[in-house]
């Protein structure tokens, strides 16, 4: 079974893209079409800004138990090898538990 998201932004120039993400088989596939074009650009290696944003879909979905969190874990493993950040500024990472006495 795969899963499909699809999710639309703005370019710099205001155009209107359309971005697709496949999961099949373990692998992500995405894809993007702007408004203009007719055939769909794939993305191998993923863009970065792309990958992101997919993690951030698939962590609002997971919120609400239509996303599984491994797909999360996993597009964050790809962020980092990547060298990106998927964290907004002021995000903190969760504190150990303060040791008792």
């Amino acid at each position: 079974m795969h899963n499909k998201h699809i999710w639309t932004e703005r370019t710099a120039e205001g155009e209107k893209r359309e971005v697709r993400a496949t999961k099949f088989g373990g692998t992500w596939r995405i894809q993007s079409k702007l408004a203009s074009d007719l055939d769909w650009t794939y993305h191998e290696p993923a863009l970065l800004p792309d990958l992101i944003e997919l993690r951030d879909v698939l962590f609002r979905k997971y919120q609400r138990r239509r996303a599984a969190y491994e797909d999360v874990t996993l597009i964050e493993k790809m962020i980092t090898a990547r060298g990106g950040d998927w964290r907004q500024p002021g995000d903190e990472e969760p504190d150990e538990a303060p040791d008792e006495e």
